[in-house]
């Protein structure tokens, strides 16, 4: 590090995700430089070319690693972390098969643009908002990078992770054929196994959280209270307010809300359901909490005949009480 006496230049480093602000004054405080540029390679080379009008120049930044304290150090200017914060912004990967089908800056440069797109598709990771700004990373891959050493440094910790996540994998498929087999040996498998959008993870969490006993519960307003569905009223001379019933079971909540989101997909009454709700102004979470109560009642009626969901036989009993849903749906 450079004595204070041999600094001429002192800068202030402004540093974001996609660009950076700096300023430049000199020993009486006066401005002598100005301005921005992007992180890429190409901005990293402006910002060289810019700062080698003073050799003698101080950087005060607000962090003390990650890809922008590498770039400066390999800049060989003298930096000062403002406020030393723990975060390090040197991009990571996504997932532990990113890291694995492209281990090198190199690799995923000269991987091709079908390859990427395969590698999104086949891990979900395809969004059209995202997808084109995400190819033209990947075939930079190679342009811009840190230090060897913090690339080595880096490669082995997301190998690492790697190892860690599939060891946690392995863990969590085995607790997930427990969940199975348990679920399959259960008298009532077959009821919550019926319900629409429910399939082979939900149902055995509705099941867990919801049990096989109606007489627990004692009428359907009970257990649609304990799942916090149900409203609460409040009324006073002429104020009246309806609001969230926040005191409740928040797993059983919770499963409802996951259930009655894939439900409105696997069934059209519940889609209209859904949209008729958010046209009325109901948020999001308000919709489907609303829907969950109506799904609750099926799963009340369900569990105290022991008899699984039947689309035909709840289509007739709307259209027998003249359901606005149905109408709605037709």
């Amino acid at each position: 590090m450079k004595p204070w006496q041999d600094l001429t230049h002192y800068a202030g480093f402004d540093w974001a995700k996609d660009k950076h602000l700096i300023v430049i004054v000199d020993r009486e405080g006066q401005i002598v430089a100005d301005f921005e540029f992007e992180h890429s390679a190409q901005g990293w080379k402006t910002f060289d070319e810019t700062t080698s009008a003073w050799p003698h120049l101080a950087v005060a930044i607000e962090t003390s690693q990650g890809a922008v304290v590498n770039q400066l150090q390999q800049a060989l200017l003298e930096y000062f972390p403002a406020a030393l914060e723990a975060f390090d912004d040197w991009a990571a990967p996504s997932c532990w098969e990113f890291v694995l089908a492209f281990p090198t800056p190199q690799a995923l440069a000269t991987a091709g643009k079908r390859r990427w797109e395969k590698f999104l598709h086949t891990h979900r990771l395809w969004r059209p908002e995202t997808v084109e700004k995400r190819l033209a990373i990947f075939a930079q891959a190679d342009q811009f990078k840190a230090s060897p050493a913090i690339v080595q440094a880096k490669s082995q910790l997301a190998i690492t992770l790697c190892k860690v996540l599939m060891t946690l994998g392995k863990q969590l498929a085995l607790y997930r054929k427990q969940i199975e087999e348990l679920f399959q040996n259960h008298p009532d498998h077959g009821l919550f196994g019926s319900l629409p959008g429910a399939r082979k993870i939900l149902a055995p969490r509705l099941l867990a959280a919801v049990g096989s006993d109606p007489v627990r519960y004692g009428s359907q307003e009970v257990l649609q209270s304990i799942a916090g569905t149900a409203p609460i009223s409040y009324a006073s001379g002429k104020l009246h307010r309806v609001h969230v019933r926040w005191s409740c079971d928040k797993f059983l909540r919770c499963t409802v809300h996951l259930w009655a989101d894939c439900f409105r997909h696997a069934s059209a009454w519940g889609q209209t359901y859904y949209r008729h709700k958010r046209q009325q102004g109901m948020s999001h979470a308000c919709a489907l909490r609303c829907l969950g109560y109506r799904l609750l009642k099926i799963v009340f009626r369900m569990i105290s005949d022991k008899k699984p969901y039947d689309a035909e036989l709840h289509a007739l009993n709307q259209q027998k009480h003249g359901s606005w849903v149905l109408k709605l749906a037709t």
